[in-house]
C-alpha cells in the first residue's frame, strides 16, 4: 500500500507518455502513488484549497510539473500558490526567475558566472541602448526576456537597425527593452542537463547553414557532444545559483574572450525524443532515476521535518529553506512574466 502521493503533469508528445509511464512505475516501486494529468489550467481554488480533477492539491506530498508547451497564465498563477503550500519541482520561485532572460543573466553576473554582456532599459529610453551599441560596434542581439525557441530574436548589425526597429519596440506590451552583446562563436552550443545538483548528460546543437541560431525550432540540429569538466562545473554552478532542482543549461564558447559563457538556464529541459534516442542520446533512464530519487527524498524530508510549537500551542512544520540565490526573490511579485504563455523551449 502506497504511503505517499504525488501529482504529475507531464507533456505527452515527443515520447512524453513513455517517460511518464516510467516515472510512475519507478515511484510505485518506492510505495509512492502518482496521480497524473493534473493540469492546473483545469483547477479551481476556494475556501483555502486548490482542486484539480477531484484532487485536493495541497493534500499531495509533492507536485511535479513538466509540461511547458501547455502552460498558461492561469496555470502559472495557481502553480505559484501551490508552491507555497507543498513542495513542487521545480520550486516556483526559481522556475519563474529562469523564465526571464534578463533576471537570470543579472543574477548569474552578480555571482561572477560568465554570461553575455547585456542591457535592459525602459523601452522609451532607447538612447541608453544606443550608447551600448556604439561600445559594441553597433552589433547586438535583441530578444524578448521571456521568449523561447529563437522566436522574436533579431540580430542588430548597426545603430540604424535599431532605429528601424523602434516602431516594433514601441508596439510591444513589455515595458523593457533587452539586448545582448554578440558573442563570436562557432554556431554550436552545449545543453547540459542537471537534476538535483547532479550532471545527467550533455548534447549539442548546431545552427543551420547560413544561420546563427542553434535552436531546433529555428532550423538547428542536435549533435553528440562530450563536455569538458569545465563546462560541466559551469553548468552545475549556474543551476545551483538559480535554485532550480531540474535545469537545462545552454553554454557557448566565446572565441574573442576565450571562455565558456552561459546563455540560458531552462526549467523544463526535455527528455530525448525517440528519434534522438535512436541517434544516440541515451540519458533518459538516468534522468528518470535522478528525478525519482529527488522526489522520494523531498517527500521523506518533508515528512521527517521536526515541529516547533507556535505561540498558540499548535505544532507546525519548520519551513524548507529556499536556495540562497532565490531567497530574496521568493516574496517578490513574481507574476509579471507569467502573463505570457510559456512554450517548451528545451530544444
Amino acid at each position: 500500500m502506497a504511503t505517499h502521493r504525488v501529482g504529475l503533469w507531464m507533456y505527452q508528445n515527443s515520447g512524453g507518455t513513455e517517460i511518464e509511464r516510467k516515472i510512475v512505475a519507478k515511484l510505485n516501486e518506492r510505495n509512492i502513488d502518482v496521480i497524473t494529468g493534473l493540469d492546473l489550467n483545469d483547477a479551481t481554488a476556494h475556501n483555502g484549497s486548490i482542486f484539480c480533477k477531484g484532487q485536493v492539491m495541497e493534500d499531495l506530498d509533492l507536485f511535479f510539473s513538466y509540461n511547458a508547451g501547455q502552460q498558461g497564465p492561469f496555470q502559472m498563477y495557481l502553480y505559484q500558490t501551490l508552491s507555497s503550500m507543498i513542495p513542487t519541482i521545480n520550486n516556483y520561485a526559481a522556475f519563474e526567475l529562469t523564465e526571464d532572460k534578463f533576471r537570470t543573466a543579472h543574477l548569474l553576473k552578480t555571482h561572477q558566472i560568465p554570461t553575455a554582456d547585456h542591457i535592459v532599459c525602459n523601452k522609451n529610453n532607447i538612447e541608453q541602448v544606443k550608447e551600448h551599441l556604439r561600445f559594441w560596434q553597433g552589433k547586438a542581439i535583441c530578444k524578448p526576456v521571456n521568449g523561447w525557441g529563437g522566436n522574436g530574436i533579431i540580430k542588430l548589425e548597426s545603430e540604424r537597425d535599431l532605429d528601424l526597429l523602434l516602431p516594433y519596440i514601441t508596439m510591444q506590451n513589455a515595458p523593457q527593452f533587452y539586448i545582448e552583446r554578440v558573442i563570436e562563436n562557432d554556431y554550436t552550443d552545449y545543453r547540459i542537463d542537471i537534476v538535483d545538483g547532479k550532471y545527467v548528460a550533455c548534447y549539442g546543437r548546431k545552427a543551420a547553414k547560413g544561420s546563427w541560431k542553434t535552436n531546433i525550432t529555428s532550423g538547428g540540429c542536435v549533435m553528440k557532444r562530450e563536455p569538458t569538466q569545465e563546462v560541466i562545473d559551469l553548468a552545475l554552478k549556474a543551476a545551483n545559483i538559480t535554485g532550480l532542482e531540474v535545469a537545462g543549461v545552454d553554454i557557448i564558447y566565446d572565441i574573442e574572450h576565450q571562455e565558456y559563457v552561459v546563455l540560458e538556464v531552462n526549467g523544463i529541459p526535455a527528455f530525448a525524443t525517440p528519434d534522438q534516442e535512436q541517434f544516440g542520446l541515451d540519458f533518459n533512464n538516468t534522468k528518470i532515476d535522478y528525478l525519482c530519487d529527488l522526489i522520494d527524498r523531498t517527500i521523506r524530508h518533508r515528512v521527517d521535518l521536526p515541529t516547533v510549537s507556535s505561540e498558540i500551542g499548535l505544532e507546525i512544520e519548520k519551513p524548507i529553506t529556499m536556495p540562497s540565490a532565490v531567497n530574496d526573490i521568493f516574496n517578490a511579485d513574481l507574476t509579471g512574466s507569467a502573463a505570457a504563455i510559456i512554450k517548451d523551449k528545451a530544444l
